[in-house]
């Protein structure tokens, strides 16, 4: 650290404390070139993670929105709010993977579907309906039926 009394890069680290709530460490440090002490204050250098709009926009994620939708398309279904928490922490996950920290909503999407797929049905078909925007109920229908045939065979 650069002394604010003398500007030397030489210092000592007296006494390290970390504050109630933990994310904030206060250093006590000793000059050795003026011998002044001074306090610095460490904290973690939070980039927020991105998503990539369908529209190029980028957002902050928000773990919340994710888990809002799911619980729409799982409302009166037999779904259990930990199954819903693990694939939020799943995206989450993928999203903390990403060198550049960015994930597209088209991504967050199918990864939401796939999983709901493997859950719950009727829960699957109620997300795919609202995030592929079905237009009207040819594009629904054509959506249980590729459902059903992947059922059979």
């Amino acid at each position: 650290m650069i002394c604010p009394y003398c500007g030397s890069r030489r210092d000592k680290v007296i006494d390290s404390r970390q504050s109630k709530e933990g994310d904030v460490i206060r250093r006590r440090r000793r000059c050795l070139a003026c011998d002044r002490r001074f306090t610095t204050y460490e904290r973690i250098d939070e980039i927020p993670y991105m998503v990539i709009k369908k529209d190029g926009r980028r957002e902050k994620f928000d773990r919340q929105k994710v888990l809002t939708g799911l619980l729409k398309a799982c409302e009166k279904r037999p779904v259990s709010m930990a199954k819903l928490a693990e694939i939020v922490n799943e995206v989450e996950a993928r999203l903390m993977e990403s060198p550049d920290r960015e994930i597209s909503t088209t991504e967050i999407g199918e990864l939401l579907m796939e999983r709901l797929k493997l859950l719950d049905k009727i829960a699957y078909v109620r997300f795919a309906s609202v995030y592929r925007n079905f237009q009207d109920e040819e594009a629904f229908f054509n959506e249980l039926k590729e459902l059903m045939r992947k059922r059979q065979g």
